[in-house]
């Protein structure tokens, strides 16, 4: 069980620690958080995710984002057991993510999916723990993981893929409020009304999917590809400093090390008023991958789902 101490207290730039305190966030709950993650989603390949990791932490990530429906929670906790182990990191320095899947979404199997989770990272906690997709009984789901909270068993809690209708009605009902909420944001994807109403509730908004998966209209663009020349920089390191200028936290995905060190890079430079402006008009308000706004949208998803018995 964590200690007050340790719930409030993180540190921000010691040891082996290569960040800077200027590079996070403050939660709601006074947790500080990195202004940038590494997420394995679609890491299947347990080996490949666990040197991925591993090289993402020696290069300076200290957010680490996994999910139990990424069915790489034991390599992730082997590579952060291995940064541990050769003093690359403590414990206290890294910041990590799980999430409970659809399938454990209610008050009786989300403190046993937290467990379970814990036990693939071989962890005694995560940071953040989110609930992964608004459905099922997470209503039920989020009384268990206030409990979790309230027990010191975690750091925070919050919740991912909600829209705002169902976070305004999630906000009316319960205690604790989220400390996150995980949603699809990018240039060609920019959730403004989200982001605005998430501010007003205190709530951070973390991007998954920063760099539009590598959609051509955000890598091709040619008004991104100006500003990145201006300041001597790639297009998604403009991307990625355009999320944090904007206070979102992104999380990225890469396996190649050179990479992964560019899209940490983005600390140093400041976007203009002016390309800020600019690069507002190039949102088409539209996802990048599958929607869900009806019924046979979301049903197709959910007989996906629930086949994933995590």
């Amino acid at each position: 069980m964590l200690s007050k101490k340790d719930i409030i207290q993180k540190e921000t730039n010691g040891g082996n620690d290569s960040m800077k305190s200027t590079d996070y966030i403050t939660l709601n709950n006074h947790i500080t958080m990195p202004r940038i993650g590494y997420g394995v989603f679609r890491m299947t390949d347990e080996k490949e995710c666990e040197e991925a990791v591993y090289h993402a932490i020696k290069a300076g990530y200290r957010l680490i984002d996994t999910a139990a429906a990424y069915e790489n929670e034991e390599a992730v906790g082997r590579a952060i057991k291995r940064t541990i182990n050769e003093g690359i990191v403590t414990r206290k320095d890294l910041f990590i993510t799980t999430k409970l899947w659809v399938t454990d979404t209610n008050y009786e199997r989300a403190k046993e999916g937290y467990k379970n989770s814990l036990k693939r990272l071989n962890l005694d906690y995560v940071d953040l723990y989110l609930i992964h997709q608004p459905y099922n009984d997470y209503y039920g789901a989020w009384r268990a993981l206030e409990e979790l909270y309230a027990e010191g068993k975690v750091r925070s809690i919050g919740v991912d893929n909600f829209t705002q209708d169902r976070m305004a009605d999630f906000l009316f009902f319960n205690k604790v409020k989220p400390a996150v909420n995980m949603i699809q944001c990018n240039t060609v994807f920019q959730r403004e009304d989200e982001e605005k109403y998430l501010k007003e509730q205190n709530i951070l908004l973390q991007a998954w999917s920063p760099l539009a998966a590598g959609d051509g209209r955000l890598f091709e663009n040619e008004l991104l590809k100006e500003i990145a020349q201006n300041h001597n920089k790639s297009v998604a390191q403009i991307v990625l400093r355009w999320l944090i200028q904007r206070e979102i936290v992104p999380v990225v995905k890469s396996a190649n090390p050179e990479r992964m060190k560019e899209n940490l890079d983005v600390f140093d430079f400041e976007l203009k008023e002016e390309e800020m402006k600019q690069i507002k008009t190039l949102d088409t308000g539209h996802s990048c991958f599958g929607e869900r706004t009806n019924a046979k949208q979301v049903n197709d998803f959910l007989e996906i789902a629930l086949k994933y018995h995590v």
